[in-house]
């Protein structure tokens, strides 16, 4: 393990001098030995799984989506069907106004999840997410720590997008994230990043600010779940984009930790 952490700061150390000028600062440090810390914001959000748990745990995620066992996409076997069978879903105020559906895009199989909050007007009328300059952002936080867009899975906790960009409301977020929770279900991924505070309450169920979500790791039916700033906040904020920097080479050395 020694051996392995000893490499990846090697890499880290690589990250920065090639790759971190991304985030438009120059970095140049190294962080110490990860020190991973599960919390328990509430009651969704599991106790930290042992191996020997997660099963458990993800089958905690399935008697959540058992409650929606009549609609006709809780039995979807795969990401294209669960597109093809809710991508005219009008069920909530925002269906009628948006001008596409914004599913996800990505490896089906990834490790590594990207939730968002809800589309933006670029996503809207490309159906994409993350494809404005945000998005750009986050290709550019991806590629820092040797990730490509098509490696990963990045979705959202709505589909549509609220107007003016607004927050989404409760009762929106209530119809859309089951099926998020599907998503998850089928990818199986082993870490979720969520960018924003919005995206990380909503997915853990908490009322935590973002300052206080930040550098812990949280346990989601088996999904380790970390919390970082969304890019949209960094376009406007630059001097946050050193936190998010370590918040990123916190998911890559989890990452790397898997294949260990």
């Amino acid at each position: 393990m020694e051996k392995n952490q000893e490499d990846l700061g090697e890499r880290l150390e690589r990250f920065v001098k090639e790759q971190a000028s991304v985030f438009g600062e120059v970095i140049s440090y190294v962080p110490a030995k990860l020190a991973v810390t599960t919390v328990q914001p509430s009651e969704p959000v599991a106790a930290k799984a042992t191996p020997a748990a997660v099963v458990s745990s993800l089958t905690g995620l399935e008697e959540r989506l058992a409650v929606h066992k009549n609609e006709p996409w809780y039995n979807a076997p795969s990401l294209e069907v669960l597109e093809s069978q809710i991508h005219d879903c009008q069920k909530c105020r925002l269906g009628p106004l948006r001008k596409k559906f914004v599913f996800g895009v990505g490896n089906p199989n990834a490790k590594l999840m990207i939730i968002g909050e809800a589309p933006g007007a670029d996503e809207d009328e490309q159906g994409i997410p993350f494809v404005g300059r945000a998005g750009q952002l986050l290709t550019k936080m991806l590629k820092a720590i040797e990730f490509e867009r098509e490696d990963v899975y990045i979705a959202n906790i709505l589909k549509s997008r609220p107007p003016n960009n607004r927050d989404p409301k409760p009762d929106e977020v209530e119809t859309c994230e089951p099926y998020l929770w599907k998503q998850i279900s089928l990818i199986k991924p082993k870490i979720i990043l969520c960018l924003g505070r919005i995206a990380g309450t909503n997915l853990l169920k908490t009322n935590e600010s973002l300052g206080k979500m930040r550098g812990q790791v949280f346990d989601l039916f088996g999904v380790n779940v970390v919390v970082t700033y969304h890019p949209a906040a960094l376009l406007r904020n630059p001097d946050w984009k050193h936190g998010a920097w370590e918040d990123l080479k916190k998911v890559r050395r989890m990452y790397d930790e898997l294949e260990a």
